[in-house]
Formats: structure tokens, C-alpha cells, sequence
């Protein structure tokens, strides 16, 4: 497959994609979740305390994690799972494809127009908390809740990815939002969970500091930890700063391994891509 691409032809689709998501209001809704939630969490998350309001950046930040990764990956799965297996069954992918467009032009002007669309979402939705911040704590508080927000996005980028890997290999859309659906499960659910197990039943003495590395195998730990070690005391409330060593703590490390589960599962998509 040649890597020369016909930018117009990339712009045009992803411009497509994108606008059918304005028009049936999926980013208006996704971003009307993610300030609903994301407002309570801020402003009540603390009501068992007495306090009502954001106390700290480090402990919105905290409370912000936990729900980025539940919502974001599977809103992305959501978004992209059937975006060629659906084309496919409604017959409209060689359709597509008769026109002067590559296999890759079509997966990547899919991917952008289908981002763009999780990325604005994800930004309006968190843009009322960033307000409220900024007045509670002024323009310093926003430093390290700018940085969550992009976490958040690239997140959403990652298991994007991964949405549009499953929509080109499954047959048909039932299978796809199966295994979209079981993706979410393992990497948002079991994962930690089976890790957690293995420490526990080996009494920590499998793995070791080796095992820490096995975090970068899935994105919502790099989100994760991406987090919690820019900050000191949500490290310590997730208890992190025992499990993970320092050299894993590394933000170029950590940006890079979620460059590449955005990278990774499109690439493959593309080589496994077939009308």
C-alpha cells in the first residue's frame, strides 16, 4: 500500500464523519455526561466531610481519574466499533472505496473525524470544572488539571484506536460490539483486578518491580499512573508510590507508551484492513 496520501480526500471524510456527529447531537450529549458528572464529582465528592466544593486540585484531580476511566474508554469503544464493520454490512464500503480513496485514507479519515468528535466532547465536558477551578484556585490550579484533561483525551484516542482495530476485524456488528464491549471489561475491570490477585497470592514475591511494567500494557493505567505521579498526594491516596517504581514514573515514558497504543492498533488495523 503506497504511503502517499490525498490530504483533500483524508480532510473531506474526516470533515464527514465529524459533522454526522454534530448533527445527531452525540457530541452535545457526550459532552452534557461529562459536565454532569464531572460537576458533582467536584463539588459533592467531598460532602461526607462537610465540605461542599472542590478542597484541593489534587483531590479533584483523584476523583476526576476514576471517572475518565470508566466513561471515556468505553464511550470511545462506543463511537468507533462499527465504523467499517457497519459500512461493510450496509454495503456502502465498496462504495466508498470505488472513489479515488485508499484503504488507509478511509480508516485514518474515519479515525480524525470520529477524534475530533471524542476530543471536543471530552473538552466541553470538563471545560466547567477547569472554570470553577480557576476561580477557587486561581490561574496556578488550572496548570495541573490542563494536563488531566489532555491525559484524558489522548485516552480517548487510545481506545478510539482500538475501537476501529475490532470495527475492521470483526464480520459483522453483533460480534463487534461483543468484543468492544469484553475490551472495555478486561482493561477497565479484570486487568487490575487479576494483578492485584497475582500480588496478593504470591504474598508479593511474583514480579517484583518487573511487574510494574506490566501497567504499560494497558492505557487506563498509563492514565493512571500519568496522573497520580504528577502529583504527591494523589500518589499517596492511590498508594501507587509502593507499587510503581520511579523509573516507570517517567512523564516522556508514559506519554510515549500511550503514543503508541494510539499508533499500535491503527497500524495494525491498516494491515489487516480488506473491503
Amino acid at each position: 500500500m503506497s504511503l502517499g496520501l490525498q490530504w483533500h480526500a483524508l480532510a473531506t471524510l474526516a470533515g464527514k464523519e465529524f459533522r454526522d456527529r454534530l448533527r445527531n447531537r452525540w457530541v452535545l450529549a457526550v459532552a452534557l455526561v461529562f459536565t454532569a458528572f464531572s460537576l458533582a464529582i467536584t463539588y459533592f465528592g467531598s460532602a461526607a466531610q462537610g465540605v461542599v466544593g472542590p478542597r484541593s486540585i489534587e483531590l479533584t484531580i483523584a476523583s476526576l481519574v476514576s471517572l475518565v476511566i470508566y466513561l471515556i474508554p468505553l464511550i470511545a469503544l462506543l463511537l468507533g466499533f462499527d465504523a467499517i464493520v457497519g459500512e461493510r454490512e450496509r454495503g456502502s464500503l465498496d462504495l466508498l472505496l470505488a472513489h479515488p480513496l485508499t484503504r488507509l485514507e478511509l480508516l485514518l479519515g474515519k479515525y480524525l473525524g470520529l477524534a475530533a468528535a471524542l476530543s471536543l466532547s471530552t473538552l466541553i465536558g470538563f471545560a466547567l470544572v477547569g472554570v470553577l477551578l480557576w476561580q477557587r484556585f486561581g490561574p496556578a490550579g488550572l496548570y495541573h488539571y490542563s494536563g488531566f484533561v489532555l491525559s484524558s483525551v489522548l485516552l480517548g484516542l487510545a481506545f478510539l484506536s482500538l475501537a476501529l482495530l475490532i470495527s475492521v476485524l470483526a464480520r459483522d456488528r453483533t460480534r463487534a460490539s461483543g468484543l468492544a464491549i469484553s475490551l472495555w471489561f478486561v482493561l477497565v475491570l479484570v486487568f487490575d483486578l487479576a494483578l492485584m490477585g497475582l500480588l496478593v497470592a504470591s504474598q508479593g514475591q511474583v514480579g517484583g518491580e518487573a511487574l510494574a511494567y506490566v501497567l504499560l500494557l494497558n492505557p487506563a493505567d498509563l492514565f493512571r499512573i500519568l496522573n497520580v505521579f504528577a502529583l504527591d498526594d494523589v500518589r499517596r491516596l492511590y498508594g501507587l508510590a509502593a507499587v510503581v517504581p520511579p523509573s516507570l514514573g517517567q512523564p516522556w515514558l508514559l506519554a510515549c507508551a500511550m503514543l503508541g497504543w494510539i499508533l499500535a492498533p491503527l497500524a495494525l488495523a491498516s494491515w489487516r484492513f480488506k473491503p
